[in-house]
């Protein structure tokens, strides 16, 4: 089994991916919900972290520094550098404050310094606003960004016709690595025969809000 449908079978049974009908905040009607903040102890989260490791090894992109963006970056990033480290790769990891520090060591950023090739790792893209926070703070470092890594590419268009995913991709110019897609997300369903209902919502969904 291809660790995207382990992902997605871990968050079925942790409540993280749902099914049914959810309002987005586009105001569509999903069939599916999904909420990393779920991943909510150690052993789902270590595994969580685990399939991000071997998301970002199975690319083989260069990195040189990890980064996780304030708030659900930082457990990301810290998790996802230890699996990393187990698996045989060490990098350095940063991770941003909200506010800056204006006493002791100062600043807005915590531990490594950041430098080089520039791994940003996040829970989802949906409207790139914090990559492009992210990106800014990269630059002022003198480093560069080299790809954003997600949980779940839901695949669906904004307000435009391309996905909030495709847009950080043409406007940086760098990979976004999922670990899971929607389309690996209908393979999923298709082999779980109990939620055969749930496959045709989703296909419905897919051809109305879907991109290539």
């Amino acid at each position: 089994m291809h660790f995207s449908q382990e992902f997605l079978a871990l968050a079925v049974r942790k409540g993280v991916l749902r099914f049914g009908e959810f309002k987005t905040k586009a105001g569509r009607l999903s069939p599916y919900f999904f909420n990393s903040a779920l991943f909510d102890d150690g052993e789902s989260f270590a595994k969580l972290c685990a399939y991000y490791a071997q998301a970002i090894r199975h690319t083989g992109i260069a990195v040189d520094t990890l980064f996780g963006p304030a708030y659900k970056g930082i457990p990301l990033v810290a998790g996802t550098a230890m699996q990393l480290a187990a698996q045989g790769t060490n990098l350095p990891f940063c991770f941003n404050r909200k506010e800056a520090k204006d006493h002791g060591e100062g600043g807005i950023l915590v531990g490594a310094p950041l430098k080089g090739r520039v791994l940003v790792l996040d829970d989802v893209i949906s409207a790139g606003t914090s990559v492009r926070e992210s990106v800014e703070i990269i630059r002022a470092s003198g480093a560069e960004l080299a790809g954003v890594v997600i949980a779940l590419d839901r695949m669906e268009h904004g307000t435009g016709e391309k996905s909030a995913v495709q847009e950080v991709r043409d406007t940086f110019g760098v990979p976004v690595i999922a670990v899971a897609t929607l389309e690996d997300l209908m393979r999923f369903l298709a082999d779980s025969p109990q939620l055969a209902d749930s496959l045709v919502a989703v296909r419905r969904y897919r051809e109305t809000y879907g991109v290539n």
